[in-house]
């Protein structure tokens, strides 16, 4: 029989959605799941995008421009100047998701044997991407007991090799909702720069901030125009995550000459997604606003229900809509299986993400879990009354 390539064997599988027959397997036997586990947000997409596919009136579903429509380009450019970020349509390339941004990003800076750095627990799939592509994750450690803040820069300074090509960062974070700072940015800023990398940084949930705090791009840092590129993506900023349209952007002129040759290879982004992705675009304030107030709630509402269940630890994430719990238990991806597997409570449980999956060395996780609150308050605290009694019968058995 025919093997599989090693590069297919080290795949890693997902954290996120490996438990998915055991949640499957739970629904068969009526079982009610809360899913917890993934950042599918329940928020409705932009009436103003559905219609715009709804209306356009196409009668060929032709290629688009490799690089994506240069008025959605344009657009977005627009959208990009109102948050103290000044690129043009040539400074940026659509892409299907974040996720071939990602890809893209990582085949312009880095070769075979290369080296990435990332401050960890990170997002799980920034390992399956290193891994298609052939690259080596190096993991710089953040802990719970900081909030994930940035390790301190002697860390990432120890790490970097000749085969050292960038840092990539997820601000803010997945799986850890912790937003940089300005002077955590400028930290980074002068690493890279002193030794000649790049700096990826992953912005998808840049309007997710809570308590009146701030989102800093990298992009808006002074002399990195060769050095950054950043990651943005349509998935959750208006709730599309189906709309698989994300975007590179750099005013690096090679890297963009570069990505785009990946960017042909695969032909186009996708035509109707873009056509939402550009009417999205004219979504009002009023709904950024409503999400973030709903978001601000639905964290606070977990946290302060966590922190209810004797021994677990949870720090209170500023961004995003993920936080890293620490729970009372030995193995998390032992409980969460046995949570789908062999728990409910009044015909209901729980699905989580076990956060080793989100570690380049497993047991840094081996008692946490990443939990997304995307779900309404009510279904948060129902939630969390079901771990807590799950944790309690877990321990006794």
């Amino acid at each position: 029989m025919p093997s599989i390539s090693q590069k297919g064997q080290a795949m890693p599988a997902s954290p996120i959605r490996r438990l998915v027959p055991y949640a499957e397997s739970a629904k068969k036997k009526g079982i009610k799941v809360y899913h917890l586990n993934i950042g599918q947000p329940d928020i409705e997409t932009p009436e103003i995008a559905r219609n715009a596919v709804k209306n356009a009136d196409i009668k060929v579903l032709e290629y688009s421009r490799s690089e994506g429509s240069e008025q959605y380009r344009t657009k977005l450019a627009a959208y990009y100047a109102k948050q103290n970020i000044q690129i043009s349509a040539q400074d940026i390339i659509i892409t299907t998701g974040g996720s071939e941004a990602l890809l893209f990003a990582m085949g312009t800076v880095a070769d075979v044997g290369d080296e990435i750095i990332i401050p960890e627990p990170f997002y799980a799939n920034y390992n399956g991407f290193a891994t298609a592509s052939g690259l080596k994750v190096v993991p710089v450690v953040s802990n719970l007991e900081t909030g994930f803040a940035l390790p301190p820069i002697e860390d990432f300074e120890k790490l970097i090799t000749p085969k050292t090509r960038a840092i990539l960062i997820c601000n803010p974070g997945n799986p850890t909702g912790y937003l940089y700072s300005r002077e955590e940015l400028v930290k980074l800023k002068e690493l890279v720069l002193k030794h000649d990398l790049f700096i990826i940084a992953d912005e998808v949930y840049r309007e997710f901030v809570y308590d009146g705090t701030k989102h800093y791009s990298i992009m808006e840092q002074d002399g990195l125009d060769q050095h950054a590129i950043m990651i943005d993506s349509v998935s959750k900023r208006y709730s599309m995550c189906g709309a698989r349209i994300g975007c590179l952007v750099s005013k690096n002129k090679e890297v963009i000459a570069t990505a785009l040759k990946y960017a042909q290879a695969r032909l186009s982004p996708p035509t109707y997604e873009q056509i939402a992705a550009e009417a999205a675009l004219e979504t009002t304030d009023a709904y950024f606003k409503e999400v973030n107030q709903e978001y601000t709630l639905r964290r606070n509402t977990l946290i302060e229900e966590l922190q209810k269940i004797p021994g677990v630890k949870v720090p209170k994430p500023k961004g995003a809509f993920y936080c890293v719990v620490e729970l009372p238990v030995a193995d998390a991806d032992d409980f969460a299986r046995w949570l789908l597997e062999k728990f409910q409570d009044k015909g209901e449980t729980v699905m989580v993400a076990p956060a080793s999956g989100f570690y380049t060395n497993p047991e840094l996780g081996k008692k946490q879990v990443r939990i997304a609150y995307v779900l309404k308050r009510e279904d948060l605290i129902r939630s969390v009354e079901i771990l807590g009694k799950a944790l309690r019968q877990y321990n006794l058995n």
